[in-house]
């Protein structure tokens, strides 16, 4: 835009940005602080750009920054994009049954190697205080039926933090972001403890594992799932698209809306 009644905020040759150049690119509910400051930082970097772009033309050969054709390819892409994405998401299918899951799971069991040791666990993080402790040095030594039941019933009250999903694979590297585990050898840890109890001086830690697998092992189904029904559904798009582009090219002859002059 080159609005001479607009404030004029910068130059470069004879190129100007115009305050009114900058509408609509920010929003209405900023701060004057963050405005001139954004504002600031928009001008700067139009300065830098601008620079560069004179600099270029002066100096590269006429045929190095014609980019008709360029444009025009890169425009073609993205209607053909646009266009084949609208109607993929109207005719594609996205639910995936667990029978599917299943048999693309078993047979690519070689593409699941597990690249971290995972684990399913329940945990509880309380105050170190004898009171506490001692509740939960007990609840620890339940079976596991009356465990969940019972951490349940206590931990509101007297948990800072705790977990009973052990529905879900989490890995070791996660668990001890929560639970300050410390091990040379993670497989072997895993292997050796089902329930560790850690003292702090101001917390105490407990975590019961259920299930673990250990790295370069095949992953388990549950911890691959989401994947796996992204490629499925990744798969389905691919040949889609493939059947638009046949459907349209088709429906083209048919139609006679195009000929070829040219046959070697």
């Amino acid at each position: 835009m080159n609005n001479n009644d607009s404030k004029i905020l910068a130059r470069v040759h004879d190129k100007y940005l115009y305050i009114d150049d900058l509408q609509g690119l920010f929003p209405k509910n900023m701060s004057p602080r963050d405005s001139i400051s954004t504002v600031r930082g928009y001008v700067n970097e139009w300065v830098r750009t601008n620079v560069m772009i004179y600099q270029a033309e002066m100096n590269l050969p006429l045929d190095q920054f014609d980019f008709t054709k360029q444009l025009d390819d890169y425009r073609n892409s993205l209607i053909i994009y646009n266009y084949e994405t609208s109607l993929i998401n109207q005719n594609l299918d996205t639910i995936v049954s667990e029978d599917e899951i299943y048999d693309y799971y078993n047979s690519h069991l070689s593409d699941f190697e597990l690249k971290e040791n995972i684990s399913k666990a329940l945990y509880v993080i309380t105050d170190n205080s004898d009171e506490k402790e001692e509740i939960f040095d007990h609840l620890f030594t339940l079976a596991d039926s009356l465990l969940f039941d019972s951490i349940e019933y206590y931990a509101p009250s007297y948990a800072l933090s705790y977990s009973l999903d052990t529905s879900k694979w989490v890995t070791f590297f996660d668990i001890q972001k929560t639970i300050p585990i410390e091990t040379y050898n993670i497989e072997l840890f895993l292997k050796n403890n089902r329930m560790v109890k850690i003292n702090t001086e101001r917390l105490i830690y407990y975590i019961k594992f259920f299930d673990f697998r250990i790295k370069d092992d095949i992953s388990p189904l549950d911890f691959e799932r989401k994947d796996i029904y992204n490629i499925i559904i990744s798969k389905r798009k691919i040949k889609l698209a493939k059947e638009v582009r046949n459907d349209i090219y088709e429906r083209a002859i048919i139609n006679k809306d195009f000929e070829i002059y040219y046959n070697n």
